[in-house]
């Protein structure tokens, strides 16, 4: 009887053990889906590649990243909308795109805001950037960090931009956001809003006559090829966001969750690296491609973008939130 007790109480602690919410909560493997627009050749989504693999060998698989990179989800308003609902788990953006839900994050992206990278993460890991991430977790959604991805500026297809009226009436693709709307038309410009999937061939057919991009996503995504000429207004310093679902995330336990910022870090390290190093060598290369290199007089372009620009979307923002980001150089 001794022994049928004795057996029992085994029986009943590996049982206990073998179903403890503990032992349940390992066993599950948490899968990500992590949407992208851009191309697979840039440094990015290397970035995610590194992240996907550092996350699994540290969690021994209980944490898998999928990666879906240029476009294959769908669009930049698509993929964002998914991950507010949770149909994606996680998804990379510009600030300006975001900002259609969530208004004031859209100053990330605002033209010839910051200084240089150091400045923008003075604000986005600062007292600011904790208000950016309340109003993220209000859509339901967490930053885990931000790729840096270059400086900003403007090719044509046959027009040399030397000064701000040479781009007067220039039809220019700008991404499907407001800020660049009212950026391009500060300029004097024409911005017709396209998907980056069919930047290519719009620029080719001539539907459009310039765009605006890192110098690095010109490069990866051979804009060069159908582009003569570079100018180097430099308006804006893109940061793209990396969000995850809030509910998604809350669900993944705290060890968990130290390995996937951690590996965060070391991604956005190797991207950050290599766009800062990659802008130093593409003007020679795109020299050596055929096109000509401008620099513009940037005062006009700056000059007239800051005139109307920061009051135009002075409430979206934040009222004086612009001139407090200044004051943090």
């Amino acid at each position: 009887m001794a022994t049928h007790n004795f057996l029992r109480k085994v029986v009943f602690v590996l049982v206990f053990l073998f179903l403890s919410p503990a032992n349940l909560f390992a066993s599950e493997v948490v899968e990500l889906k992590w949407g992208e627009i851009l191309p697979v050749e840039t440094p990015s989504i290397k970035a995610m590649q590194i992240i996907s693999k550092e996350v699994k060998e540290k969690t021994n698989g209980r944490v898998i990243i999928k990666l879906f990179p240029s476009g294959q989800l769908g669009s930049s308003r698509e993929m964002i909308e998914s991950t507010m609902l949770g149909s994606l788990d996680m998804v990379t953006e510009g600030a300006g795109n975001i900002g259609q839900w969530i208004p004031s994050i859209s100053i990330l992206e605002a033209p010839y805001l910051w200084k240089d990278i150091s400045h923008l993460e003075k604000v986005i890991n600062g007292d600011i950037g904790q208000k950016f991430q309340r109003d993220l977790k209000d859509r339901g959604l967490k930053m885990l960090g931000f790729f840096y991805n270059g400086v900003r500026h403007v090719t044509t297809s046959n027009k040399p931009i030397h000064s701000l009226n040479d781009i007067k009436n220039l039809k220019l693709r700008v991404p499907e956001n407001e800020i660049f709307l009212s950026m391009a038309k500060a300029w004097g410009a024409r911005p017709t809003p396209l998907n980056f999937s069919e930047l290519y061939l719009a620029l080719r057919q001539n539907v459009v006559e310039g765009q605006e991009n890192p110098l690095p996503t010109i490069e990866k995504a051979k804009l060069y090829e159908v582009q003569k000429f570079l100018i180097l207004t430099g308006h804006i310093i893109t940061p793209r966001l990396i969000l995850i679902n809030e509910a998604k995330w809350n669900k993944i336990n705290s060890n968990d969750q130290k390995i996937i910022l951690e590996a965060v870090k070391k991604g956005i390290s190797y991207n950050n690296e290599e766009i800062l190093k990659t802008e130093r060598d593409l003007i020679e290369k795109f020299k050596k491609s055929g096109m000509m290199v401008i620099e513009p007089n940037v005062n006009e372009f700056r000059n007239a973008v800051l005139k109307s620009l920061p009051k135009e979307f002075e409430q979206k923002w934040g009222k004086g939130l612009f001139e407090e980001i200044e004051k943090e150089m």
